[in-house]
This record gives C-alpha cells, structure tokens and sequence, in this order.
C-alpha cells in the first residue's frame, strides 16, 4: 500500500478503527496521519493487540504468588521450580488463520508459542495444544482436522519438540470457526531470564532470523473481526511457517544469551516488526529510529507500510549492548541466519521511520500503548440453565449400548489417530504423556530428579449453560489432573476464546467466566502468569461456544513420588475420592444419549476440591495408590473404562449410592478421582479420608478382562476398546 493513499473515513474502517479512535489519533499527532501511521495505530489498537474489550476484565486476575518471577505483560510467564530452575510457558490462539489455511494455521499458531517461549531464554521442553472442530458430519470437518494435525505434527516434530498432550472436542458450535490454541514449556535458569524492555538511548537493534514478506499482513486485524462469506478470501494474511529456520533461530538465540549481549529481546508476532518495536521502546522507555532499508526482504519492492505490518515468521528484535555488535553478527551468520543492525534507540519517545532517505513515520510512542482503547462494554451475564433433577432424566434401557455409544463419541473416543502424529518421546525426557488416557503430561527436568506436570483443559458445554461455574471448573479440572499426577500446581496460562464482545450476551459470557476462573485461581493459590484473549470467533453472527481454555503447570519435587493412570492390579480396589450425587445437567450422557443439551453444570465447591486433591497428593506420596485418574466427562463409568484400558485389565464397578442407576455411573459430579489400591491400603484410606473431612468409599475391584458395573453394562475389554479406538479412523478414512 503506497504512503500516498488518501485517508478517508472508508480507508479507516478497512483498518478496523472507529471514527472516535481515529480522533482520537488525531488529537494525538496534531495532524492527519499518513498510510504507513494509520496502518501501525490500526494494528496496535486492535483487539488482538490491545485487548482493548477484555484488559479491565483480565486485571482482576490473580497474577502474583510465591513460586511467579513473572506474570502477565511479558512473553510468557516464568515461575521458579526450585535449585535455579525456572519454567516459561504460555498458550495462544490462532484460530482464524487456520481455519482459512488449516495447516499453515496451525504451524505458524505452533511456531510462535515457541518463539514467545525461547525469546526469553527458555528451551523449548513440551508443546500442548487444545483443538475445537465442528460436527464430525459436517463437510469441512475432516479437511480441517487433517490439515490442522499435520501442521501441529509437521513443525514440532521438525524443531525437535515433543507434543505430549492437549484435547481435542467437535461440536456444531465450531462448524464455522474452529479453535486452534497452542501452549508451549520451555526451561531456563532463573539468573538467565530475558525480557523485551529496550533500556538505554543509542543502543544497537538488530533484525534476526528470516527475511520479510508479505504474508501475514493484517493478521492481527482478521483476527480481530468475525468471519462472514467471503472469510477465503483472507487467506493471504495467512502466515507461512519454516520450522527448520526456527530450530536455527533458537539455537542462535540461545547461544548469544550465553553471552552479555542482549539488553532486550522480542518476537515479531502479532504485527510484526510494528509491536515488537513499540512494545520493546514503550517499555523501556525510549524512542526508536529505524531504516527500512536494512530490513532484509524476500520480496521487490516492498513499501513501509508492508515491512512494518508483515507477520512474516521466525524473525526476533533485538537490542545489542554497544560494542557487542560483531559477535550478535558471528552467531546468527555461523547459524546462517540473516541478521541487520536496522535501526538504534532515542531520547525522542517516537517511533520514527525512514525509507529511501525519506522519513516515512514520526508518530510518539507512548499514545500508541497508553491510549489504546479501554473499552469498558456494556454485558449482560446470562442466567444459568435451570437444574435438572437426575430422577427427571431418561434412564437408558441398554447400558452397553449407551457404554459403547459414549466411548465411541468424539469427545470420549480415543485420539491416537491425532496424537501419533505426534513425536511425544523427542528430547528423551517425556516420562508420560496425557494423550492415551492419562491426566497429564510429565517432562523430567533434564538429569534432575524432579519433573514438571502440564495439562489443558475446558469444558465448553459447562461454560455456555453457566460461564461463572464453568470458568471454575477449567481451572478445577487442570488442578485436578496436576494432582492426579502427584504434582504441587503451580501456575496456568489460559487462552480465552469467546464471540463477538460488541454483543452484550458474549460479553457477559466472558465476564462471568473470568469471574469463576478467579474465583478458583485465589481459592487454590494458583495465578494466572500468561495468555491469550481471542474474540469475535463467530460466524455471520453465530459465535462459538465459549472456551476459555486454561493450561496448568505443576512440579513434582521428587520422581520417587508420581503418580499416573498406569499401574492398577489384579485384586486392587477401586475407591472414589468425592461425593457422587450424580448431576446430569449438561452431561456428556444427556447430549450423547438423549440428544440434550440443557440444565445447569455441575456445581464446583473450590473448599471441596482443595480438601480432596490435597489428600491425593498426600495419598501418592506415601505410596498408598498404584493408579489415579481424575473423574470428569462422563462420569465414573467413563474413568473406569479409560483405566480399564490403559492397564489392559477389567473393572467391576459395584453400586455404592442411593441415586439413580445411570446417574451414578454417569453424573459428572466435581471434586472427584478414581483411585486403583492394593487390599492392605484400602482401610487406612478410608479411616484417614474420614479423619480429613474427605468423602471416600469403595466403588469395585480390578480383575479379569470385562468391564462391567452392577445391573447395568457387562463388555469384553476387547469390544470397548474397538468402539473407543473407531471414530477417527473412520472418520478421517
């Protein structure tokens, strides 16, 4: 686009700004802008940007805590696991770009997690992700699970990064806009944290990794709008990944953070060379002089406006101490990367921008972060679904039929058609995923005895019927599964993806999630230290269900004492952790078995969770369990079957509650966890359950090579399995 385009009010609305904003940018130059100004406002001033619907919401959040070296406003989030360690991780959306280019939507989604990771002296160590598709029948599903998948699995595995869990659910509500959210764990020391604050007037910056082109331009912006009709035509603006150039980048990076080198580091994300410059000045409190010239370009001919607004992939800014240019320049040219001193650090607080020996931007840097829009929107939190008595609700004349329907639906079935696309054991230190049936991933820390624990999860159908209880539960759930594994949760990332904020329904989705989540977060001491708002996920005015995603990351302090689904016993016996009341609303039985989708969640008392994954942890690090697994969609027959079939053995699940038949196999109570034990534990785990306060009973044994439950479901292992393991392979054959 040419600097010299006149600026009329339609040009603004193509840049997403609203006749205020654009007064507003006025008032603040005390001029017109040019094309190459306008374009930068446009870009930081949207939602993706600057959170401008969601960051009065987000402040609530608790973001402190012992274990946080730093919360939300850098890359990623750092927290300290001990012996100098420390854990960067953080989850991000990149929803609309795949789904216009599934693969390299996906890739790129996958490549820039990393990067916020390695750009503040991390390895990359694991990489999660959450995946939301429409209707399995739905004609662009399998297209976009397929080029999703290979895209997650192409750049990971190329890098050299293991995947080793995440979800994966379909549901009509995704059929016009799927969610594609990746997380990544990377592992620094706690002395060798690097931030984005440029520090310092007439330091060196320097441009690293690939050339520029124009992929990705406007980006940010498509993915600050909904999607209509003509939503193909926008895939130009999606980014190409090269996940050989990142491997190269991060061990460039990395071996200069050996050095004293960097005063500040940023990734080109979101909008490019344009955010990272602004956010790293704005930071440190400085100006910024760039010549686009020395930009390096893949492509002729290449105007400001593209440089600066060009989402083109694995690229870094850096500023340099003064008198360390030559080895930044040894480095990246011995990892055969290109790398420019493009520009140097000021007095001014501008952002100036010279092209062809002509200044093409000279705009103040502080209106562009500081008078961002803070929209304070106007929301109605909708009223819960009403509750559902279990006794109201159909029960199934066919328990093995509604088993095996319910095991072989797409959110229950197995993933392994996914996740084999995926390398879980690269880097050696994998020590268990949570993609074949477990509740989450560990990652031994490197030759150390001690490993982290990471999960994610959501349950979308529980947010809609009530957002405040649902925000409760996404973080309840990953708490759960970190505990399952005997890990002390730490802190999460979330990945927060709702409709169109313009609306004041979504909004107040989105209220009373957050409200729930922090609700949860204080009640367990687990803040939130990174992550991602990702809105107007809709379709001509049809929004996704609301998925505010969460990833949770625990320490295991001792590898003497973990825990996993693994390891139940012939003659073991199974107890419930947590009362059974059997609540159906919003149940995975009433959609998958009755075709309904109604009443309100389950309720989560966070006093109730607490008590009872404490004791977990106490229970794993005394020895007391040989298996663990956390109960959650589709209730306990559903654990049963998954521990059933992770260990290969039968379960008898025996009848241990006054409620209907199918509401105790299948209520989706919270607050609890299946767990596995030899005979001579099963009284001191009663008694001492009993003298904390905790719920716990004996609901049945392992053995032989059936799962059943009394007077109900009675199936061969063998045909579980084969109605788990279906739906994928028949689906993408």
């Amino acid at each position: 686009m040419s600097k010299k385009v006149k600026i009329t009010p339609e040009v603004v609305a193509e840049h997403g700004l609203s006749e205020e904003e654009y007064e507003v940018i006025q008032d603040r130059l005390g001029r017109e802008p040019n094309i190459n100004e306008l374009g930068i406002f446009s870009v930081m001033w949207s939602e993706h940007c600057s959170y401008k619907s969601s960051r009065r919401h987000l402040s609530k959040f608790l973001t402190k805590g012992d274990r946080v070296i730093q919360g939300p406003g850098e890359n990623a989030g750092v927290i300290d696991i001990d012996d100098g360690d420390a854990i960067i991780f953080k989850m991000e959306s990149h929803n609309h770009p795949s789904y216009i280019e599934p693969y390299q939507g996906a890739a790129t989604g996958v490549g820039g997690i990393m990067r916020d990771v390695f750009t503040m002296g991390a390895r990359p160590i694991a990489l999660m992700n959450a995946l939301r598709f429409g209707e399995h029948s739905h004609w662009k599903t399998k297209q976009l699970v397929n080029g999703v998948v290979a895209g997650i699995g192409g750049y990971g595995n190329c890098v050299g990064v293991p995947t080793v869990g995440g979800e994966t659910n379909f549901h009509k509500g995704y059929n016009g806009n799927i969610l594609v959210n990746a997380m990544c764990v990377g592992l620094a020391r706690t002395d060798k944290v690097f931030y984005s604050a440029a520090k310092g007037v007439g330091n060196p910056i320097f441009y690293v990794g690939s050339k520029t082109g124009r992929d990705g331009i406007h980006g940010a912006t498509m993915a600050s709008a909904e999607f209509d009709d003509n939503s193909e035509e926008k895939r130009p603006t999606v980014q190409v990944g090269d996940p050989f150039t990142e491997k190269l980048l991060i061990e460039a990076c990395l071996e200069l953070m050996e050095t004293d080198a960097i005063i500040a580091i940023q990734d080109m994300g979101a909008a490019g060379l344009t955010s990272s410059s602004i956010e790293m000045a704005d930071k440190g409190g400085v100006g910024v002089l760039i010549n686009l010239d020395d930009v390096p370009q893949r492509e002729e001919g290449m105007t400001p406006y593209e440089m600066m607004l060009s989402e083109s992939q694995e690229r870094m800014l850096m500023v340099i101490k003064p008198g360390k240019e030559k080895l930044a320049y040894e480095i990246f040219e011995k990892w055969e990367l290109d790398v420019a001193l493009i520009g140097k650090t000021t007095d001014t607080g501008r952002l100036v921008l010279k092209h062809k020996k002509k200044k093409v931007c000279d705009i103040p840097i502080a209106p562009l972060a500081d008078d961002a829009p803070n929209l304070n929107r106007p929301y109605k939190v909708p009223k819960p679904l009403p509750i559902i008595n279990s006794s109201d609700i159909h029960e199934t004349q066919d328990y093995n039929d509604a088993l095996l329907r319910i095991m072989g639906s797409p959110d229950i079935c197995s993933k392994r058609w996914i996740w084999e696309q995926y390398d879980r054991h690269v880097m050696t230190d994998t020590l268990d995923s949570s993609q074949s049936g477990g509740d989450a991933a560990i990652i031994r820390i490197h030759n150390k005895n001690k490993a982290v624990a990471i999960t994610t999860d959501c349950t979308p159908r529980y947010v809609q019927a009530d957002p405040y209880q649902g925000g409760k539960q996404c973080v309840a759930e990953t708490w759960r599964n970190l505990t399952c594994v005997g890990a002390d949760p730490i802190a999460i990332t979330d990945c927060l993806n709702f409709g169109n904020p313009e609306r004041e329904d979504i909004m107040g989705q989105f209220v009373g999630a957050i409200e729930g989540m922090n609700e949860a977060c204080r009640a367990f001491d687990y803040p939130v230290v990174s992550g991602n708002v990702s809105l107007y996920n809709e379709t001509n005015g049809v929004a996704i269900p609301p998925t505010p995603a969460v990833g949770g990351v625990g320490l295991i302090p001792d590898l003497e004492y973990f825990s996993s689904i693994s390891g139940a016993k012939e003659g073991d016996t199974l107890i419930m952790i947590g009362e059974t009341n059997g609540w159906l609303g919003s149940s995975i039985y009433l959609r998958e078995i009755l075709r309904r989708e109604e009443g309100a969640p389950p309720p989560v008392d966070l006093d109730v969770e607490k008590i009872n994954g404490d004791y977990i942890r106490k229970l794993i690090r005394n020895k007391r369990v040989n298996a663990v697994h956390d109960c959650s969609d589709g209730g306990m027959a559903i654990a049963a079957c998954e521990l059933a079939l992770t260990n290969n053995i039968g379960v008898h699940l025996q009848r241990s509650s006054g409620c209907p038949l199918h509401a105790w196999l299948f209520g989706e109570d919270q607050a609890r966890y299946l767990i596995s034990v030899e005979k001579n534990s099963v009284n001191p785990i009663l008694t001492t359950a009993e003298d904390r306060g905790v719920k716990a009973y004996i609901v049945g044994k392992v053995g032989g090579m059936n799962i059943k439950a009394e007077g109900a479901f009675d199936l061969p292992i063998s045909t579980v399995r084969e109605k788990h393991e279906n739906f994928l392979p028949e689906l993408m054959s």
